[in-house]
């Protein structure tokens, strides 16, 4: 057995699509096991940015399988525009033959959005992306859900869809006073989803284990990052599902012990959208530095949504946490290139709370937002790495940033990545 699993290892929007782009070179399966479309990778093909959300990364190789698991929460509407996109801009076909999404994952419906954006604007919500994430969890947590597998039956599916806008409006009305949804056309169009989306479906977990007995390689993908996990992150400013290892089983429906290798993926710095704690955050001009003008789709605005990321030093205490947990064999370690030119940088190795210092990552939020970063400055570099392939061309300040990483984590970088393009990336 031999799976590969990729993690976000801070707050999300780590660049983890192109790491698995890179890792599914090796894969015959890619797959994504939670999450939904608030995720977004977005992988730079020549002159073009494909943005991806709920099709794994794995769909620009030719020769990978790509699932979507039970763990994922699916919207056929945006999916539908995703295959698209997909198709359009890097002339690579989606089809049934290379996409499979599980019978089992729950749909995210406009209703969940509508609730999602009703929460958020009246001033109830966290900061979320609004697009249904969290209620479309809810839903299937207390088992009123639709999953993927009732789209085998667009005209049953559609009379699902409509009997839940027709509960969701009254929930609008009444707790939001908002308008209703128009429960006639969302059915219509969901039944006509489902058409199209239907010969998609299968049971992935069997997919999964067969690849597993026949000795293939499996690719797991995870959305968000581990400190927006539901149990483990900084609870509540978290997402709905499970970003963390537990994730990968529950979410596929494979075995612990065909786990070999676990990659997290960090950026040389921080950054976080939306609400929730963050040691490191800085504000000013080092922060408009290290986020960029926005001009670049690969500056620090979210893929998703397009809001600014807040950005921070290295949390060395945050990123050794989601080490630990979920033990990470290796770290991916990218945006190096950004810190190029910066005198000085800083890394938190550790918190003070109320006069103590804390080398772990609390559990509670609200000690974690009350926390100050115990910074340690190393020097930086001057010169332009995005050029370098090897590590040992790197400048050796570069190599002693990097070192330190590993000191502090415990875990080796064995990729390093010094631009937005797909070949601009060391392997160690």
């Amino acid at each position: 057995m031999a799976i590969t699993v990729l993690l976000g290892a801070q707050w999300g929007d780590e660049g983890k699509g192109r790491i698995t782009d890179a890792l599914a070179s090796d894969a015959d399966v890619v797959a994504r096991f939670n999450g939904g479309d608030n995720a977004g990778h977005s992988i730079t093909i020549g002159s073009k940015v494909v943005r991806l959300h709920s099709v794994p990364s794995g769909i620009f190789r030719a020769e990978c399988l790509n699932l979507i698991g039970n763990g994922v929460v699916l919207n056929p509407r945006s999916l539908l525009k995703e295959i698209d996109d997909i198709q359009q801009k890097a002339g690579v076909s989606v089809n049934p033959g290379r996409l499979k999404i599980s019978e089992a994952a729950h749909i995210i419906l406009p209703g969940h959005i509508a609730l999602d954006a009703a929460r958020e604007s009246a001033g109830g919500g966290i900061g979320t992306t609004q697009r249904g994430i969290g209620f479309a969890y809810m839903d299937k947590a207390s088992r009123t859900g639709l999953r993927a597998g009732g789209m085998r039956d667009p005209e049953r599916f559609g009379d699902a869809v409509q009997a839940h806008v027709n509960q969701v409006n009254a929930i609008l009305a009444r707790d939001y006073q908002r308008q209703p949804l128009d429960a006639d056309a969302v059915a219509a169009e969901y039944a006509a989803a489902a058409q199209q989306l239907k010969g998609f479906l299968a049971n992935t977990s069997v997919i999964a284990l067969n690849a597993l007995a026949q000795g293939k390689r499996i690719l797991a993908e995870g959305a968000q990052g581990v400190l927006l996990d539901i149990d483990h992150g900084t609870y509540p400013f978290v997402t709905s599902s499970n970003a963390t290892i537990g994730g990968v089983m529950t979410g596929l429906g494979v075995p612990p012990q065909g786990i070999d290798r676990v990659v997290g993926v960090a950026k040389a710095f921080s950054t976080r959208v939306g609400g929730g704690p963050m040691v490191t955050e800085l504000q000013g001009e080092m922060a408009l530095r290290l986020r960029g003008t926005g001009q670049n789709p690969w500056d620090e605005y979210g893929s998703t949504t397009g809001r600014p990321r807040r950005v921070g030093w290295l949390d060395i205490v945050a990123l050794r946490h989601a080490v630990q947990m979920n033990g990470m064999s290796e770290l991916a370690l990218t945006k190096l290139d950004v810190l190029s030119g910066i005198e000085v940088l800083r890394i938190a190795v550790a918190y003070a709370y109320r006069g103590e210092r804390l080398d772990y990552f609390p559990q509670d939020s609200e000690v974690v937002a009350a926390c100050e970063p115990v910074y340690e400055d190393v020097a930086g570099w001057s010169e332009n790495i995005t050029d370098i392939r090897q590590f040992n061309e790197l400048p050796s300040n570069t190599r002693a940033y990097i070192s330190r990483i590993e000191e502090l984590t415990g875990t080796r970088v064995s990729i390093a990545s010094v631009g937005p393009e797909r070949d601009q990336m060391i392997v160690r």
